[in-house]
């Protein structure tokens, strides 16, 4: 079977009732199919909208959880994935998949493949990430042959795509989970790059990957790790500085070229400067400094500090 597994935590009831209705109206794929909703201590719980989505009793699992993060309610669906589960397929509670998203991914890995992604639209956006973003170009990967159309194998070295700039949404994803059984999210990135780990190891792993150019999920507005994360607000601070530790995670867990390693010293340096003129818009506007986050980053990147000095002077004298 096909276990879909949502990460849920929302504020405003009637989001995740969305979600469940686009798995209901899939069509053509002759699976069956099993939901897994991890309720992560949702200020609007799960229980009433998978009630009145009136999915079969044995064809969903609500699991209950207190607050962890999306990586560890993923971690948590995958836990309870079914034994009968060959596939795993992810959507996030504030997103929709199109009607023929579970059938595509299906006959895609059903021909030999192990990962599958599809183009999508994001928040608020009429073009579609693939066409937005332009680091899939369709015309460049075959055809898969004698399937729907739109389908295709990728060609390419993905790992180094993925750190240049990924391309994969993550409620678009559907993997073998039955070759791939011990993969889990790494729970410590919170707020930034714990989906692009889970892909990387999947990529090393020698996974094969196909992929559909025709959009196959819409991205909703909820809560989500990016709400409410302007200047000088905590969330950004938390997520530069889980951008940054991804980014040094990624140079001690893999074996990078010369390249891949300059263009994450690179980043790293651009996220130390973000993160420094994030504290300096707090000390401009007398915002109090979140202690927990700087001693994280203390321990993780004492250059952030050691260079603080410089940095903040060449932002002030408008150097960049």
């Amino acid at each position: 079977m096909i276990s879909i597994v949502i990460p849920y935590y929302q504020r405003t009831p009637g989001i995740l009732a969305r979600a469940l209705a686009s798995v209901a109206a899939q069509r053509g794929c002759l699976m069956p199919i099993h939901l897994i909703v991890v309720d992560d201590a949702s200020p609007a719980p799960a229980e009433p909208e998978i009630s009145a989505a009136m999915f079969p009793a044995d064809s969903i699992t609500l699991v209950r959880q207190p607050n962890a993060g999306a990586g560890a309610a993923r971690n948590a669906g995958l836990d309870r994935a079914p034994k009968t589960t060959r596939y795993i397929a992810f959507l996030d509670s504030d997103d929709e998949w199109s009607p023929d998203h579970l059938a595509h991914a299906a006959a895609a890995l059903g021909s030999g493949y192990d990962f599958y992604f599809a183009d999508h639209h994001q928040l608020g956006q009429t073009t579609s990430a693939f066409a937005r973003a332009a680091r899939i170009r369709p015309d460049r990967h075959p055809t898969l042959e004698n399937l729907p159309d739109g389908l295709h194998a990728y060609q390419g070295d993905m790992f180094d795509q993925i750190i240049r700039g990924n391309p994969i949404g993550t409620s678009t994803v559907v993997y073998d989970f039955a070759r791939h059984a011990a993969q889990r999210f790494k729970v410590e990135f919170t707020n930034a790059g714990e989906d692009y780990l889970f892909w990387m190891q999947l990529v090393r792993s020698g996974a094969r990957i196909a992929f559909s150019s025709r959009s196959q999920a819409q991205y909703g507005k909820g809560v989500n790790i990016y709400s409410g994360s302007g200047w000088g607000s905590e969330n950004h601070l938390l997520r530069l500085h889980d951008e940054l530790r991804y980014r040094k995670v990624t140079a001690e867990l893999f074996p990078l070229t010369p390249l891949q390693r300059t263009y994450i010293r690179s980043s790293v340096r651009t996220l130390r400067v973000a993160f420094i003129r994030d504290l300096l818009h707090r000390v401009a506007h007398r915002k109090k400094m979140p202690l927990k986050i700087l001693r994280s980053q203390l321990g993780m990147d004492p250059w952030t500090f050691g260079q603080a000095p410089l940095i903040a002077l060449q932002l002030l004298m408008g150097i960049r």
